[in-house]
């Protein structure tokens, strides 16, 4: 599906390219860069984080990802899938106050290209945010959906949810937002 992008969609457009040379997976790469905000890391617990998806199906739209490389559900181990499970948590708990959504779409891409997955060699559970009426024309006459706001803003508002819940620390307004939910 093609998406239309409002006018402030230039930044985007005009960004400086070689930023976006990743050698290497993005979900290894990005939380190792010590650059959350730039990298659009909103969270981070001891085993995930979560990360807002560049092109989103509506506003607010991320992905919650483990830390270690694995495309494998199965692989998680205790530790890591109840991490995994309590960030999504959280997730959806920031996401009700920063977007008042009707519903929720989450899931995960798995078993490669046949899934529907661009990175299938890493798991990330995706979460889109849902409200009623959000499809209209667009996707069905032209095969195009329009997001109604900038992801930077988007960023800006599921932060500030994220950092208001329980058990939420953070260090400066560039870091992401963090968990320790222990073992």
């Amino acid at each position: 599906m093609d998406q239309l992008f409002a006018p402030w969609r230039i930044e985007w457009v005009a960004r400086d390219k070689s930023a976006d040379d990743i050698d290497g997976c993005p979900f290894c790469v990005l939380p190792d860069r010590d650059a959350d905000r730039e990298s659009r890391i909103v969270a981070r617990s001891d085993h995930a984080f979560v990360i807002l998806n560049n092109y989103p199906y509506t506003p607010g739209h991320v992905m919650v990802v483990p830390y270690r490389h694995d495309g494998d559900y199965g692989a998680l181990d205790g530790a890591e899938l109840l991490d995994h499970a309590r960030l999504k948590q959280r997730t959806f708990a920031a996401m009700r106050e920063a977007f008042d959504p009707d519903g929720f779409n989450a899931g995960l891409n798995l078993g490669g290209p046949a899934a529907g997955g661009s990175i299938d060699e890493h798991l990330h559970t995706h979460i889109v945010p849902r409200w009623s009426g959000d499809t209209n024309f667009m996707p069905v006459v032209s095969d195009t959906t329009v997001i109604v706001e900038a992801v930077d803003e988007t960023y800006e508002r599921l932060r500030e949810a994220v950092a208001a819940l329980p058990g939420a620390t953070t260090a400066d307004e560039d870091r992401a937002v963090t968990f320790s939910f222990g073992e």
